[in-house]
């Protein structure tokens, strides 16, 4: 069944039928609860094959060639900490990365709600919170390549 002339959907904007009956509520959850199976994946596989351990993960190529910390540096180390419970240790190797897991978590379950409600998420920043994004970043890594910001690297 398609749209109807005059543009209007039988479905309905929820996916609901004339009917009453909801034939699209698990579905439209799919893509979240996709990216939250992909995620924790991943966040397996790093809290199971340890970081810390040289050989299991490649080096970063700008620390490799340059010696300097990327704002990326750390990562993998912080999601192993965040993962085993050390929260401490997950923000001393990468500050921006933990704040990041706990982003994420808000933004899934915004996500979530969202599409259980059968509304799409739009986040719409403004073009001054980008460049406020990225001027923190390039600060973070600035100060943690600094004698005096040694506690922001890895």
């Amino acid at each position: 069944m398609g749209r109807q002339p005059g543009g209007k959907d039988p479905a309905g904007p929820a996916g609901r039928r004339p009917g009453g009956k909801d034939r699209t509520g698990w579905k439209r959850l799919g893509t979240p609860l996709g990216i939250l199976a992909a995620v924790t994946g991943a966040f397996a596989y790093v809290g199971t094959v340890d970081p810390n351990e040289p050989g299991h993960y490649p080096v970063c190529p700008l620390l490799q060639l340059t010696g300097v910390f990327c704002p990326g540096c750390g990562g993998l180390r912080s999601a192993h900490a965040f993962i085993t419970g050390d929260l401490g240790a997950a923000f001393s190797a990468n500050a921006i990365a933990t704040v990041g897991y706990f982003l994420f978590a808000a933004v899934w379950v915004l996500w979530l709600v969202r599409a259980w409600r059968g509304k799409p998420l739009r986040i719409a920043l403004a073009p001054a919170w980008w460049w406020s994004v990225g001027a923190v970043l390039l600060v973070f890594t600035v100060v943690r390549n600094l004698p005096f910001g040694s506690a922001l690297a890895p």
